[in-house]
């Protein structure tokens, strides 16, 4: 009887775990976000877009090194964000115009109230953002 009752116990305890479902980050939504850089390509300069094409805005991307012992801000995060934002815009090319890196002194020369620093050092990439039309198919 008692063998029983343990086995009894131990089935309702398995199957009262059934009903736990493993959450996950794997919607489409999260692919097309984590993937929408790759779908904007990089111009040095206007003249090389061949085909007719419009300008849309500035973007902007930024990474933040929030600590000094944490890894140093980084350009290619920097410029992957603006190139998301760009396709958020629905924009699929930019021409990166620059990049500036903010140390801690400039940063506290900036933020001169006695406000909390949010970043040790910055790096934030300016681009603009353009809408390519594709080369026409034969």
């Amino acid at each position: 009887m008692l063998k029983a009752s343990l086995i009894m116990i131990l089935v309702m305890m398995i199957t009262s775990c059934s009903n736990n479902y493993v959450a996950s980050n794997l919607d489409k939504h999260n692919f097309t976000q984590y993937f929408s850089a790759s779908q904007v390509a990089i111009y040095k300069q206007e003249k090389e877009i061949k085909t007719p094409h419009h300008y849309i805005g500035i973007v902007e991307g930024q990474n933040c090194q929030i600590k000094p012992h944490h890894a140093a801000p980084d350009e290619i995060n920097a410029r992957t964000q603006a190139r998301r934002q760009a396709f958020n815009q629905q924009a699929n090319g930019v021409i990166f115009t620059g990049c500036a890196l903010l140390t801690s002194q400039q940063l506290a020369k900036l933020n001169s109230s006695n406000d909390a620093q949010q970043c040790h050092a910055i790096i934030i990439c300016y681009a603009k953002a353009f809408v390519i039309e594709s080369p026409a198919k034969k």
